[in-house]
């Protein structure tokens, strides 16, 4: 069984990011859904992973968030957490945990923290969330905020699109960032806003700020490892960089073996496993069955 290697850096906390952001250094934050992709992210050193509810769209083949359990992200983020050691854990709180009651919710943080392993919980909406936020941080669980454009919201909203784009909503949005600061989230996604929006909520505000298509000026960043790896079908978003095409490797990967097991290129010897030609030839004396003869095995009860 393979090991992690030692911490190359110090383990990240809520203390930590908030020194990143007090010195100024970017924060670096990408989804991960299971142990692969979570080891690979973490020992390529990044700060947060998040388990988000993306996994139903990129991951399960859902329309949207929507439809994603929290049984499905609860298994995500135990998977996630066994491929982590350095980068702090995040787990969406999917639609449908929190919208009914807080009670609810708070259950289903604290399950991701003792059954998954999570170190903190997100959580999407702004003042309306104000009460819960500050619930679940009484209650020891640390909480990251996301505003802006809030996918659980997709049906509300009409569809995708840019948030704060006119002088009312920036303050709303600016307003909501402040209520979830004072209410205790340790840290904000801000997604798709305008970059001007997101340089002035980030310094309106002390806590870091992870933008996901809400300019440079952020705290951090934040994306989908699907998009990034163009693992994805579909049109990409405008904020979206891609630095790999492993859609094509895989494909042409898979392609290449179908190939070679149909033209029994594969197995090669190399690939099999042989006993010696003594062995062999006792084995074919006592079992072997003549060419010209069709083999039957009757079975009894």
């Amino acid at each position: 069984m393979s090991h992690h290697p030692e911490l190359a850096a110090p383990k990240v906390t809520v203390p930590y990011l908030q020194d990143l952001k007090a010195r100024d250094q970017k924060i670096v934050m990408i989804t991960a859904y299971n142990y692969p992709t979570a080891r690979l992210a973490d020992e390529a050193g990044v700060d947060l992973i998040l388990v988000g509810d993306s996994l139903a769209n990129t991951a399960l083949g859902y329309d949207n968030t929507l439809p994603v359990t929290f049984e499905e992200m609860l298994i995500a983020t135990q998977s996630v957490r066994r491929g982590t050691r350095r980068a702090m854990i995040v787990a969406d709180l999917p639609f449908g945990t929190f919208q009914l009651n807080d009670e609810e919710a708070i259950r289903a943080a604290i399950r991701f923290v003792k059954e998954g392993g999570a170190e903190a919980v997100k959580i999407e909406g702004g003042r309306n969330r104000f009460a819960l936020v500050r619930q679940l941080v009484e209650n020891g669980i640390p909480v990251m905020g996301h505003i802006g454009l809030t996918p659980q919201s997709v049906l509300q909203m009409g569809g995708y699109k840019v948030q704060g784009k006119s002088l009312s909503a920036a303050r709303r949005l600016l307003d909501d960032a402040l209520s979830l600061e004072t209410a205790g989230a340790f840290a904000l996604v801000l997604e798709v806003i305008p970059t001007t929006l997101g340089r002035l909520v980030s310094e309106k505000i002390t806590i870091p700020t992870i933008g996901i298509g809400a300019g440079v000026h952020t705290d951090g960043q934040v994306m989908v490892m699907s998009d990034m790896l163009g693992l994805n079908f579909g049109k990409s978003a405008k904020f979206v960089r891609q630095y790999a095409d492993v859609k094509t490797v895989i494909s042409e990967a898979v392609k290449q073996y179908a190939e070679d097991v149909r033209n029994q290129a594969y197995p090669a010897t190399q690939e099999s496993y042989e006993v010696p030609a003594a062995t062999a030839e006792q084995i074919e004396k006592a079992i072997g069955v003549d060419e010209n003869e069709i083999p039957y095995v009757i079975y009894a009860d």
